[in-house]
């Protein structure tokens, strides 16, 4: 398709981005002058971008990659987070796909090298970033290992984002599956950048990481909203044991929850036990998925409910505890009627199952609970073993910032 898109062409995407793809498609005759079929492919791409790159989707400048591009691009969140680890001269991002990465980096860095294997991908950021008006990335169609072997420069970063998915299509996430292995071309890395930032699926394990790479000198989980989106690790010259993790939660509201830890801190924490007491702490996705189990509670000086319950109490409140914090209202017997009495005639509230032998899907069979309203209910096992639900409202907190364990 040529760019920049005819006036009649932009119009037809205007009018119809909130349309249902499929049902555009099927009404392709209607236009015989557009080429609606790849018109209907920008408009599903503008779709998929409005949640994780909103201004970008509502750019009518814009031309958009088939929508598995869009899809795997970071978010404007997430780019933004990472560009904020990154400054100097010069930095190369080996794997540019939709170039949202290389955008944000571009605000931080002189010049950025935007690498991207896919000529026609790569031809729509070469485009895009004139109509975005970012002079510093320079395009380069070609392999990642082919750019590094034939650069003069030397960097102060290289960015790798690895593809996921195999010649299938199939989502893989081991390092070695990845493309490119980066393991494999750690030498090159480190001997063309002074630092290396590289981003895995959340399903990879640190610990494997940490201990395959050998380089790993910082590590960040990326939550947003309380999902976990991305690991990433900045790998330097020097071999490294022990890495300080930062467990992020980038919130809606444009706060971050933040926990430092380590793996040693972590060991030498000592979890206190207790039945629930006046407020409950759930620690947020981004502090489990890094390995806070134990440091979590020390830094806050919270009790612990059960070993493997990875759920907090205390009588004073902690307001800046990166994760939600509930009022216990009164400790029950996973017994519908029981519970109903605390929720009213539409028996309606939110529930979580941890450390539980039931699903939550399953709770809410056996109890009659609907899903809403305003109590929380806390499926879980108590300091003695048995099942117990803990009937909750949430605590009216401000949560910015948390501190590390010392």
């Amino acid at each position: 398709m040529d760019y920049p898109l005819p006036e009649a062409a932009r119009r037809y995407v205007a009018a119809h981005l909130h349309d249902d793809p499929a049902h555009l498609a099927l009404q392709a005759r209607r236009h015989p002058g557009l080429p609606v079929p790849e018109l209907v492919r920008q408009i599903q791409a503008r779709q998929k971008a409005r949640a994780k790159l909103p201004a970008w989707a509502d750019n009518p400048d814009l031309i958009f990659p088939p929508a598995l591009s869009v899809e795997q691009a970071s978010s404007a969140r997430t780019a933004a987070f990472k560009a904020s680890l990154v400054e100097g001269q010069r930095l190369a991002d080996l794997t540019g796909g939709f170039g949202a990465d290389s955008v944000h980096f571009a605000a931080r860095v002189a010049h950025v090298d935007y690498v991207e294997r896919d000529p026609k991908l790569a031809n729509i950021v070469r485009y895009n970033l004139a109509q975005l008006e970012v002079p510093n990335v320079a395009v380069h169609a070609t392999d990642a290992l082919d750019f590094l072997k034939t650069t003069p420069h030397h960097y102060d970063w290289l960015y790798l984002d690895p593809a996921r998915r195999d010649t299938a299509a199939r989502k893989i996430f081991l390092l070695r599956d990845c493309e490119p292995d980066v393991v494999k071309l750690l030498p090159l890395l480190l001997h063309k950048a002074d630092r290396v930032l590289l981003k895995t699926s959340p399903m990879l394990d640190i610990e494997h990481a940490v201990q395959g790479l050998g380089h790993v000198r910082r590590l960040w989980v990326v939550a947003v909203d309380n999902e976990v989106k991305e690991v990433l690790y900045e790998l330097g010259q020097e071999p490294a044991v022990d890495p300080e993790r930062y467990a992020l939660n980038l919130r809606r509201d444009g706060t971050q929850q933040e926990f430092r830890l380590n793996r040693a801190r972590e060991a030498r924490a000592t979890p206190r036990y207790a039945e629930a007491q006046q407020y409950l702490y759930e620690p947020n996705a981004a502090v489990l998925k890094a390995g806070a189990f134990k440091s979590i509670g020390t830094a806050f000086e919270l009790l612990k409910l059960h070993q493997n319950s990875h759920l907090y109490t205390s009588d004073v409140l902690r307001p800046n505890f990166p994760g939600r914090i509930f009022k216990v209202l009164a400790t029950e017997k996973a017994d519908g009627t029981a519970l109903k009495a605390y929720l009213g005639p539409e028996a309606r509230a939110h529930v979580t199952t941890r450390n539980f032998p039931e699903s939550v899907a399953d709770f809410r069979r056996h109890t009659g609970i609907r899903e809403g309203g305003d109590i929380y209910l806390f499926a879980t096992t108590d300091l003695r073993g048995r099942p117990v639900v803990l009937v909750c409202e949430k605590a009216q907190a401000p949560v910015t910032s948390a501190p590390s364990q010392p």
